[in-house]
């Protein structure tokens, strides 16, 4: 796979940032360059033009600085996996909200999945969700083409018209391609037009009617529970297929040790596989279904803490290749019900960083490098380099407060849904700025701005 772009190219209002900026200060922390010090990062066009010593970076024709003391700035994250809701049901989330979300939690690009009302099934939808991110999205934002009509799983979409039309991947996001046969002529069109596929892995008549994941919480609450092979046996499946036509599929939001174990074994294959975990299922078990309250149902269900400790190993060993949010906003009227009937998914943007660093980092579990670097990869699923903090680099920075300390959700959401699993947590570390090619797309209000000079 080859990185063919950056992730200003994507659809944003923004551009890259015509006026120059001197961040003061911070501790520069990117894995890939092997940059850990305090240093003074100037950016100039957009574009990083120096990283000086603490204190010595200068911006001779003046622009903005930032003191960035006692912060940590980290190159901004990618988001490969999020829904904006648009078009169609903007009540729980739209383009401008969504994307605010994003810069809040330090990142600096997302892709959107296409299961909106109407579907992203059509060139000329696809066209007006690109034309409205280039007037609402404050970060750059790629938009996905359904891989099947009306995402009913029977009939290819024109997919090579919606790759023309701008499609950063194909996706039917929400629902499995059940159809071995429709799955594998889909990989057989990926192979030709490109871009890649991304799975919701999900066997229809394995998971029922389910809830919550299968076992003893299940059992003793009395919910029907979704079996883990309902998931590791349909990315075995696409594993395969993807070996025999040779073609590129990346399988989202992995819950079970089942699952890890099916992509590790296609990928030894040398199927070209790659895959990802959400914040959630790194940190949360069935466990918290016990509550019965409905900002713990998700799909994939939560499941044990067996399965929890092997997508560790695995985000560990490098069988994961990202971490993406699934941010899936509902409004109240969909989540504040009984947990048999609520809507699946939870928003994640604002608390993903915070919530690995808290549970994972923290405590030891994991270094914050792998953190760092598995939050921007996804941006490689779509052949776009990942942000880094490097001279001659573009200028995409997450600016956090490791030291901060904040009850989640406590001051509201930049989300126009509320529907975190996480709120009410106490977590460390909050992104406080976020810089998108060069520019500031999103500040805490307690941070302020001076002329440099």
């Amino acid at each position: 796979m080859t990185e063919s772009g950056t992730i200003a190219s994507l659809d944003w209002r923004g551009e890259r940032g015509s006026g120059d900026l001197l961040i003061r200060g911070p501790h520069a922390f990117d894995p890939s360059e092997g940059l850990d010090r305090e240093c003074d990062i100037v950016i100039r066009g957009g574009i990083v033009a120096e990283i000086a010593d603490a204190g010595h970076g200068e911006l001779p024709g003046g622009g903005e600085e930032i003191d960035a003391a006692g912060l940590h700035a980290f190159p901004a994250f990618f988001d490969p996996h999020v829904h904006l809701r648009t078009p169609g049901q903007e009540y729980r989330e739209d383009i401008e909200s969504g994307t605010r979300a994003a810069a809040a939690g330090g990142y600096c690009g997302i892709v959107a999945m296409a299961n909106t009302d109407p579907v992203v099934d059509d060139p000329a939808i696809l066209t007006a969700l690109r034309e409205r991110a280039e007037g609402e999205a404050v970060v750059p934002t790629g938009f996905v083409g359904t891989v099947t009509r009306g995402m009913e799983g029977r009939e290819l979409a024109e997919m090579a018209a919606l790759r023309e039309a701008g499609a950063v991947a194909f996706s039917d996001d929400g629902l499995p391609i059940s159809d071995a046969g429709v799955m594998r002529r889909a990989l057989q069109y990926q192979h030709l037009v490109g871009g890649t596929i991304l799975l919701h892995e999900e066997d229809p008549s394995l998971t029922g009617d389910g809830v919550m994941g299968e076992g003893a919480v299940s059992a003793a609450l009395g919910l029907a529970g979704v079996p883990d092979v309902s998931e590791s046996t349909m990315i075995a499946r696409d594993g395969a297929l993807c070996l025999y036509e040779d073609a590129r599929a990346h399988v989202q939001h992995l819950s079970a040790l089942a699952s890890v174990e099916a992509v590790a074994t296609a990928k030894a294959a040398g199927a070209r596989l790659t895959a990802e975990l959400t914040p959630h299922h790194l940190v949360l078990t069935d466990d918290a279904v016990r509550s019965l309250d409905a900002r713990f149902k998700m799909n994939p269900p939560l499941r044990t803490e067996a399965d929890r400790q092997s997508l560790i190993e695995a985000l560990r060993s490098g069988v994961v290749d990202c971490i993406g949010t699934d941010h899936a906003p509902h409004a109240p009227h969909e989540k504040e019900v009984p947990f048999e009937v609520a809507n699946l998914g939870v928003i994640g943007l604002e608390t993903a960083f915070a919530a690995l660093y808290t549970h994972l980092v923290l405590p030891g579990v994991v270094d914050l490098g792998l953190i760092v670097e598995r939050m921007g990869s996804g941006a490689k699923l779509f052949d776009l380099a990942p942000a880094r903090i490097a001279v001659d680099a573009e200028a995409d920075v997450a600016l956090v407060d490791l030291d901060a300390e904040w009850e989640a959700g406590a001051d509201g959401w930049e989300s126009r849904s509320a529907n975190s699993c996480f709120t009410g947590m106490r977590l460390r570390s909050r992104p406080v700025i976020t810089i998108v090619a060069g520019s500031v797309a999103y500040r805490r209000r307690e941070f302020t701005m001076k002329v440099a000079g």
